[in-house]
């Protein structure tokens, strides 16, 4: 069983910084990709950053020069620094993984979120 676990939401002022965490944890062969998610209420999910191949990273326009991921392999564990924080950036943010078990299933997950919430 693949488990992914989010930490570092906080309440934080317009301008400050965040770091979140996602750390995957179970019966891991590979992770193919790895990412975060961002949800505000009423609003879709969408995409923040992530790892799209190899050492490529993909982020989000409205997050470009703010925001940045990164990661530690050996530890599966992958990281949002975000700085510049903006009221906007309020949601919840999830990490996302695809993910290939040691039986060779592929497999799309999800943590269970940490808040963001930005105070102007």
């Amino acid at each position: 069983q693949v488990q992914l676990v989010e930490s570092g939401g906080d309440l934080v002022q317009a301008g400050g910084s965040l770091r979140l965490s996602c750390a995957a944890s179970g019966s891991i062969l590979s992770i193919d990709r790895m990412g975060w998610y961002r949800q505000a209420p009423g609003k879709q999910r969408e995409l923040v950053a992530a790892f799209t191949s190899g050492a490529t990273t993909n982020h989000a326009d409205s997050v470009k020069g703010r925001f940045t991921i990164s990661r530690d392999n050996a530890k599966k564990m992958w990281y949002l620094q975000m700085t510049s924080l903006k009221p906007e950036d309020t949601a919840v943010y999830y990490c996302n993984a695809e993910i290939i078990t040691n039986r060779g299933r592929w497999g799309n997950y999800w943590g269970q979120g940490t808040q963001v919430t930005v105070s102007s």
